[in-house]
């Protein structure tokens, strides 16, 4: 086996899993799941049927990817983050038919104890505060925080706050990076 599987987990047949992934404690990865190389899922996490993780994913402890969740490559999911799949739930009807689904672009990160609405699309790199509810598309870079989460301004691919020059310029302080404003929207130059 070219993966790490905690003895407390179950997986279910027909699932990918790829090379250098860890899934630890009471974790389950339920039938249809496709899973990058080199995650890490945490303890007490539930893959729900058909999704789709990329390469470097991690997810922390006490999180549940519902059907219809697709996460590209190195997407961060804080602990205790929350996603729905379908708007109007109710017990007594059935409406595995209606889940949208939800799309996490490359490096988008979720704090700690955030909401995804079903049916948007984090942009690429995005970082979404801890505690945030998520009720629309967000755009790459962007940094979101609040009920309803609403944009605070933007960050680099490392995480730091990018502050813009009048010239539509930001540079980020740790790397070096440069960044690009243009009609409300950011590029890494």
């Amino acid at each position: 086996m070219e993966y790490f599987v905690h003895q407390s987990s179950y997986i279910d047949e027909g699932c990918h899993i790829g090379k250098g992934t860890k899934i630890w404690h009471f974790s389950h990865v339920m039938a249809g799941c496709s899973i990058g190389e080199n995650c890490n899922i945490g303890q007490n996490v539930v893959i729900s049927p058909e999704v789709r993780l990329g390469n470097n994913v991690k997810i922390q402890n006490n999180v549940s990817v519902y059907t219809g969740v697709v996460c590209e490559d190195d997407v961060f999911l804080g602990p205790s983050c929350v996603f729905t799949n379908v708007i109007n739930p109710r017990s007594a009807v059935s409406r595995k038919s209606e889940y949208r689904p939800t799309v996490l672009k490359r490096g988008a990160s979720v704090g700690a104890n955030a909401t995804i609405v079903c049916g948007h699309t984090l942009g690429e790199y995005c970082l979404i505060g801890a505690g945030a509810v998520v009720t629309k598309d967000v755009p790459a870079y962007a940094l979101m925080t609040g009920n309803p989460a609403r944009q605070r301004g933007w960050v680099s691919r490392y995480g730091e706050k990018l502050v813009f020059d009048d010239n539509g310029i930001a540079v980020c302080p740790a790397t070096g990076e440069r960044y690009r404003l243009t009609e409300g929207r950011v590029e890494c130059l």
